[in-house]
């Protein structure tokens, strides 16, 4: 595959860096022979139709789904931390979890099973809720929140994982206006604050263009990357929609 490279997101060091991978389940290849960087502190749109590739390769970056070939490496070559925020909260609503604890969830990893959690994890996590403007939320049961409202706890348990790279699965669907561009603003604070690498899948190409910096278009087993001025272009959209 022929990825577009762009200029000013490769010349830093890539937190990312995918070398001739095929992804997949099993036998079945859904996309083969992909190269990518993944710069540090980009903000980043994973674009392509359904059943282009986006959620196997989502699940490959994350682990959940193995490699069929080639190689994944981050920066320093040492495991990096991922905060995933999924399309849909996978809670059930028989669990009577706090906003609070949902949160907390995202420092597990480091403290390990079976422990008690310390006062500085606990505080962390209230951080991050008053950091996605969900701290008056922390008592409230996660089940009866809004949309909007569920997303920013989500959003807040993912940067409790202390992630290296922010991952994020239709962020804004689902959701009103209002709070769809309450969550977009609230991660391009996120990215230019704290310099947080972010991979976003959406399909709102409206909202992709205002907020991302770099494009992944998934499209008929090909990857383009580059910038949004680049990819998403009257012209090139047309160029890419005839790809066949």
């Amino acid at each position: 595959m022929d990825p577009l490279k762009s200029g000013a997101a490769q010349s830093a060091e890539p937190l990312l860096r995918l070398e001739n991978v095929s992804v997949g389940y099993e036998r079945h290849v859904v996309l083969s022979g992909v190269d990518l960087a993944l710069a540090r502190g980009s903000f980043t749109g994973l674009l392509g139709a359904n059943g282009s590739g986006k959620s196997t390769l989502l699940k490959s970056l994350l682990g959940i789904l193995p490699l069929l070939a080639g190689r994944m490496t981050f920066a320093g070559n040492r495991p990096a931390v991922l905060g995933y925020v999924p399309q849909r909260d996978a809670l059930d609503s028989i669990y009577l979890l706090s906003s609070f604890e949902v949160a907390l969830m995202g420092v597990c990893s480091r403290i390990g099973p079976l422990r008690l959690t310390p006062r500085s994890e606990k505080e962390f996590a209230r951080q991050c809720l008053r950091q996605t403007g969900a701290d008056d939320l922390a008592r409230k049961r996660f089940s009866e929140l809004s949309g909007g409202q569920k997303q920013r706890v989500l959003i807040a348990r993912a940067l409790a994982t202390k992630p290296d790279l922010l991952v994020l699965d239709e962020p804004t669907a689902g959701i009103d206006l209002a709070a769809s561009q309450a969550t977009m603003e609230l991660l391009r604070q996120i990215h230019g604050e704290q310099g947080m690498t972010i991979l976003m899948v959406n399909h709102d190409l409206p909202t992709v263009r205002r907020y991302v910096e770099q494009v992944i278009w998934l499209r008929e087993g090909r990857v383009l990357h580059g910038p949004v001025a680049q990819l998403l272009s009257r012209e090139k959209i047309e160029e890419i929609m005839e790809l066949s």
